[in-house]
């Protein structure tokens, strides 16, 4: 059908299209940017030597003993990404209700830490403290008759935050949701001379659903209960900004939501209430739906995670924690 002699008196002063006319213009008026600084890249260890496992509910996600972590590592590097999490998998001889091999300097995990700073002296290594890697009972604190202690929690909590940032973490990240760690952490931290190892609070951790795969990943499930008496309430958003608050207090460097994305007025919240850097983990399950979904044709992959990430940078996050990291690395390499 033709459409003849098209008239009408209909013309508004202020035309916002005009700004999206052109691939050029678009790319002027944008207002948020992802950067490949803006990441930090979780990274696996297991045991042994020479091994690489795939994660199976995380495609593209592997598993790295300690040997070839080191060349994942400067595959990243050589790309741009120079920020890294490294997450332990610690054989189930090893747990205990203690968590004692966290403190093991010819363990897995430090031991790994030592190597990668000794390798790679000028990334930025961030560590996870809590419990539940190396604990027979699963939980990221001590277990007692069913309850998971706080304080007595704490202290396990410092002396793997010093442990850590003499193995050279340059962020130490408390995971564990106890409360009052971030100032008991600090202080451990100062009194051991390691004033310069930075903070980042897991401060607005989400008892979520989304946590699966890593979980799957790490082995780490908890062996009886759950996480919804240290963990927060998917409902609640007010309390988040309370948590966010002790920890800025007690001397977090960042702050942190987790997940990101069914999360996203968290990180626009503590973006607006604090003046430190806010983080967003965007977790296994939001990686692992993207990933799903493409393999099934049911989503443009690549298209699909770089609005998500964008949408976590526009809530508010000045760092993202991803496992898309090393991806969006590739294809700002690649344009570059």
């Amino acid at each position: 059908m033709r459409m003849k002699n098209l008239e009408t008196n209909f013309s508004p002063t202020q035309r916002p299209r005009r700004n999206r006319k052109s691939e050029v213009i678009r790319s002027l008026v944008q207002e948020t940017r992802l950067d490949i600084t803006d990441f930090i890249f979780p990274l696996f260890v297991i045991e042994g030597s020479n091994k690489k496992i795939e994660v199976a509910s995380m495609p593209g996600i592997y598993k790295f003993s300690s040997d070839l972590l080191l060349e994942e590592i400067a595959s990243c590097v050589k790309i741009g990404l120079k920020s890294f999490v490294v997450f332990p998998n610690i054989s189930d001889n090893l747990k205990t209700p203690f968590a004692t091999e966290s403190l093991n300097f010819d363990g897995l995990y430090l031991k790994t830490l030592i190597d990668i700073k000794k390798n790679f002296p000028d990334v930025c290594l961030m560590t996870d403290v809590a419990l539940d890697p190396y604990s027979s009972d699963g939980h990221d604190g001590l277990v007692q008759n069913g309850k998971i202690l706080n304080d007595e929690t704490i202290e396990i909590l410092c002396q793997m935050a010093i442990a850590q940032a003499k193995a050279g973490a340059d962020i130490i990240g408390p995971s564990d949701m106890m409360d009052g760690r971030v100032g008991q952490i600090r202080k451990a931290l100062d009194q051991n001379g390691f004033t310069e190892t930075s903070i980042m609070s897991y401060t607005a951790k989400y008892a979520s659903a989304f946590y699966g795969p890593f979980r799957d990943a790490l082995d780490s499930a908890p062996k009886h209960g759950d996480k919804k008496t240290y963990q927060m309430n998917p409902a609640n958003r007010k309390e988040a900004l309370w948590e966010a608050e002790l920890d800025f207090k007690e001397g977090a460097d960042f702050l942190m939501v987790k997940p990101a994305l069914a999360y996203l007025d968290i990180i626009s919240d503590l973006s607006k209430s604090f003046p430190i850097p806010i983080a967003a983990y965007n977790v296994s399950g939001e990686y692992a739906m993207i990933k799903a979904a493409a393999q099934k044709g049911w989503l443009d992959g690549e298209k699909t995670m770089l609005e998500s990430l964008l949408s976590i940078k526009r809530a508010g996050a000045d760092i993202i924690l991803s496992y898309f990291a090393k991806e969006v690395a590739e294809l700002m390499h690649k344009v570059k």
